[in-house]
Formats: C-alpha cells, structure tokens, sequence
C-alpha cells in the first residue's frame, strides 16, 4: 500500500497521548446519564456484570485491532484491514458502518453537553424555537451545544498536538472525578442500597449489553490515528488492549458506586443518578456538581476523540477513491485532513438543534453500525490469517484464530439484538431512518466503487481502476 502518510501526518503522540485518547473516548457522557436507567433495569450487579460481559466481548474485539494496527499502522484502521482483507467493497461497509458510529458519538456530545449544562444551571432556557419529537429546543440551549462544536473543531483544525494535550488534561480531571467516586463509596456506601443485585431477568441483562458498543466504542480510535503515533507498533496493540480494560474498570465502578449510594426508589426517580449519588455517598451537593462536570469532561474527551477518529477514516476512504476526493486535504500547515473536520465538524453544529431525543437515536442507530464494522474486522483478522500466515505482525493475538473466531460470532450476536422482535430493537422511524438513510447514501458509492479484489495491493489496484475510469469517461467526451 502506497504510505501516504510519511510526508503527511505528523507524528507526535507518545503513551500518555495514545492511552488517553482511547479512555477518553470510551468515557463519554453515557455513563452519566444512563446509570439510572442500568441501575433500575437491571440490578447493581447485574448491571455491572453487563459491563464485564460488553468489554470481554470488546476485549476479544480489541485483540484483532491490536494485531492488526501492528501489521497496517495507517490513518484509517477498519478501512485498511478490510480492504486488504475482504477487497474494495468489505473495506466499503466497514468503513462506511463505523463512520455512522463515529459521527453518531459527534453528534450525541453535541446534544449532551447542553443538557448538562441544564442540569447545573435549569434557567438557562430562553427563547424557543421549535419543538422535535415533543421536546422544546431554546436558543439559548442549542448554543451551547453549537458554540461548543465550533470550538473543538477549531482546536483539531490547528494540529494534533493541541488536540492531544486538550486529551490529556481532560481526562487527568475525569480520573480525579473517577477516584473521588470511588472513595465516597468507602465513606458513604451501603451494601442495603445494592438490592436486588439482579433485576429483570435475561432482559435486564441484555438492555444494558446491547448499550456497551456504542459505549466502548472508542478504543478503535487509536487505529485511525496510527500515522501520528510515534510509539513501537507492538505496543500500541497493548496500549489499546489496557484502554479497553480500564473502560471496563470505569463503568463496573459506576454502577457498584451509585448503586450502593441510593436506595430502589430514589434511583427511579432521580433525574441523573449518578451526580445525585456521588452527592449522597459524600452528603454535599457539591460533589454532586464536581460529578457533573466530570461528566462534561466525559464528553469533550469523547467528542475530541471520536472527531480525530471520524477524519482520520473518511480521509482514509478518500485516499483510496471511495469518497471525492476533496475528503483527502491535508491542511499545508497544520497537517491535518481539514476538510473531513470542517464536514464532520459542520455536522455536530447542526445535532443541538434536533434537541435532546437525538440522544436516545443516536445511542441504538450509532451502535448497530459500530457492530457490523466489529463483525468485518474479525472477518478480515479470520482471511488475513490465513492468506497472508507471513505478513508482520510486531504483535501477534494469543490464540489468533480462536480469538478472531470468538470475536465474530460474538459481534454477531451483538448485531442480532438490534433486530426487530428482539429487547434492544430500533424503533421506527427515527432509530431506523438514520440507519437506512445512512446506508441508502452509502449504497451509492458502493453502487459505483469498481470490483477490485483483496491483497496487499489492493489500494493501488481500486485506485489505478478509477484512473482509468475517469481516462475512458474523458476519451468519450472528447470524441463526443
């Protein structure tokens, strides 16, 4: 494949850089506003025992990108191990599926932040605009949220460094948030708040699962931005597999938390449980608002993540002719994919004016598609194994086949879930239009992509047939 990332991206993320990136991303906005929600649904422990299940099935996830990004450490991850893998059109769809994902995240910060916000200060709304699935969008409320894209979209325009140390002082204050949690636990906890330890049964379960990819989703973002690590490939595949593992710490340590800080009937009706329960375990509203903006941190570290990974892909895409090609600036000074921010940043400006049902849409909607590019990865991890036994792999997946195995039969039993008749199914239409307008738009590419095959030229083989594409459509215009 052609590198065309030596005299374009620079590198300059070290570990710090790497691990907080894919924590951060991992560690949006749900865990605030979702705990409830997990808590009454399914018990303390059933809830927290979702989470073990939702990161080992990520973890065995996380394995082939691991070895994967060793083998291919090129902007655009997902893209690149499918298009080797599987040809043109497999890299398509995984490509196209995780992108929804990535502008789903985007999108939802875009829409949580202000909805924090409201929390902390519940008189802000002034001047009413319009009203969308029976909530009421305010001016004041939807600035916030725009004012907010504007700003994270400028600080990735201007570099990568900028946008790392943002990374890391973010998520050093969600730590601290995460430490003064747990200690409150000690202090303040009652094992008497924790029951039922399971409730609802199977279904229980199985509503938080089917939440865990779009809530994990963000260790792959780490493969997007290989061509600005400058860290031995081997350990960047460990480097994402600690990210999942500490994901997983994060979220079985708000759910025993909060669980054990309020009682059944409090949680029911609390309206974000987890700050009311952090301030409960210390017995001060105060660190209840702490939580909150923990919260907020949350989200500017997801937001800032999931906008590095979604341009690094669609610059990819571009790269290879799947996308026009204007995807595929690099800013001259910056070094950045400019364009892809301005789109993707043009994007998240629009969210908040949707106002807060987007939320609940674009949880399920991004979800589903972050599956099925799970489902392709492990597919093309499963082809490259045994087509190309020889390639470099500076990290290698213990048990490789059995792990690929693993991590696809489970992605698809992920996938299931969303499916009609099933506990987590989308609802129509809204959950179900953002799929298939999304996938309506991207038939269309796919409808025009030639039909190249996998291997390790693949890349320059789908980009030597569109040039001759454009050269044949040229000839007969002249002669026209």
């Amino acid at each position: 494949m052609s590198d065309h990332g030596n005299d374009g991206f620079a590198r300059v993320l070290g570990r710090g850089d790497v691990l907080a990136l894919a924590f951060g991303a991992m560690i949006g906005f749900g865990w605030v506003v979702l705990t409830g929600e997990f808590l009454t649904g399914a018990g303390s422990l059933g809830a927290a025992l979702a989470f073990v299940i939702g990161g080992t099935v990520v973890a065995l996830v996380g394995l082939t990108y691991a070895e994967l990004v060793s083998a291919m450490p090129r902007a655009g991850g997902e893209h690149n191990y499918a298009l080797r893998g599987l040809g043109a059109h497999g890299g398509f769809v995984a490509s196209w599926g995780i992108v929804l994902g990535y502008v789903t995240v985007v999108a939802f910060e875009a829409v949580a932040l202000p909805e924090t916000v409201l929390y902390l200060f519940p008189d802000m709304r002034v001047g009413h605009m319009w009203t969308v699935a029976g909530y009421d969008v305010y001016a004041s409320w939807a600035a916030v949220g725009v004012v907010a894209a504007l700003v994270i979209t400028a600080v990735n325009y201007v570099g990568i460094r900028p946008a790392g140390v943002f990374q890391a002082v973010a998520v050093l204050f969600l730590l601290a948030v995460g430490v003064a949690l747990a200690t409150g636990t000690l202090v303040g906890g009652s094992a008497a708040n924790m029951r039922p330890l399971f409730d609802g049964g199977v279904s229980g379960l199985v509503a938080v699962l089917v939440a865990t990819p779009f809530l994990f989703v963000g260790f792959d973002v780490i493969p997007q931005s290989a061509e600005e690590i400058r860290v031995p490939y081997r350990q960047v595949g460990r480097l994402l597999l600690v990210s999942v593992g500490c994901a997983t710490a994060w979220y079985v340590l708000v759910m025993l938390a909060v669980g054990a800080a309020l009682p059944r009937e409090e949680l029911a009706g609390a309206r974000l449980a987890s700050a009311e329960g952090m301030a409960a375990l210390w017995d001060s509203p105060a660190m209840g608002t702490v939580l909150v903006l923990g919260g907020i941190a949350g989200i500017l570290t997801s937001w800032n993540a999931f906008l590095i990974g979604a341009s690094r892909l669609l610059y990819a895409m571009a790269s290879s002719g799947m996308l026009p090609r204007w995807f595929a600036r690099l800013h001259p000074r910056y070094r950045t994919p400019s364009n892809a921010l301005l789109f993707i940043g043009g994007l998240s400006v629009l969210a908040p004016l949707f106002g807060d049902r987007m939320l609940s849409w674009l949880v399920n909607a991004g979800g589903v598609n972050i599956v099925v590019a799970y489902v392709v990865v492990a597919l093309s991890f499963l082809v490259l194994r045994r087509r190309e036994p020889g390639m470099p792999r500076p990290f290698r997946a213990p048990a490789g086949n059995l792990v690929g195995a693993l991590a696809l039969v489970l992605s698809l039993g992920l996938a299931t879930l969303y499916l009609p008749g099933m506990p987590a199914a989308l609802t129509w239409p809204y959950e179900w239009g953002i799929v298939g307008a999304w996938w309506l738009l991207g038939g269309v590419f796919l409808w025009r992509l030639p039909r190249v095959g996998a291997g390790p030229q693949a890349e320059e083989r789908l980009l030597a047939e569109l040039a001759r594409r454009t050269a044949r459509r040229r000839d007969g215009a002249g002669a026209g």
